[in-house]
């Protein structure tokens, strides 16, 4: 009883600056196992939805092929390769992410896709591909968390992912 009157009794003397602080402490709580799933998922959907417009069941569409040599004209590359390369990358990656397998390397592949992107094709659109950058750069810094394939492969050879 006494020690819950002396607690009511500092938490009542808290000035607001540290109220505010203590409760800005509690978001460093926040665990990057759940940042790094919402990260991969939330980016493999953006990826995976984008190749789902450039394919008719297996095969690429003319459409897709057509926008690569009229509007995002990739300096380099032949359009009906982009365009394969593009579908076949939307889909191979994201769904990597999703499981959480080759998770840095899935999102370093998109990532590089993505400055691509920027670069060459929509350079204005940099706040959309800054966000897309922060979901990659965090599973790249920070790994894929515990909530995927790659900690568990890591933890049976006696490796951190």
């Amino acid at each position: 009883m006494q020690e819950h009157m002396m607690t009511a009794g500092v938490a009542e003397r808290e000035t607001v600056p540290q109220k505010l602080y203590g409760a800005l402490r509690l978001l460093n709580r926040i665990p990057h196992d759940l940042i790094a799933l919402v990260a991969r998922l939330s980016i493999a959907a953006v990826f995976w939805q984008s190749g789902q417009t450039k394919v008719d069941g297996w095969h690429v569409t003319d459409n897709a092929v057509y926008l690569f040599q009229t509007e995002y004209k990739l300096p380099f590359i032949d359009p009906w390769i982009a365009a394969h390369i593009s579908a076949f990358s939307e889909h191979f990656f994201p769904f990597l992410l999703v499981i959480g397998f080759a998770s840095r390397l899935s999102a370093l592949a998109l990532l590089g896709m993505t400055l691509v992107i920027e670069i060459f094709v929509y350079p204005d659109a940099w706040p959309t591909h800054g966000t897309w950058a922060t979901c990659f750069l965090v599973i790249i810094a920070g790994g894929p968390g515990r909530i995927a394939l790659d900690h568990f492969i890591a933890k049976r050879f006696g490796r951190s992912a």
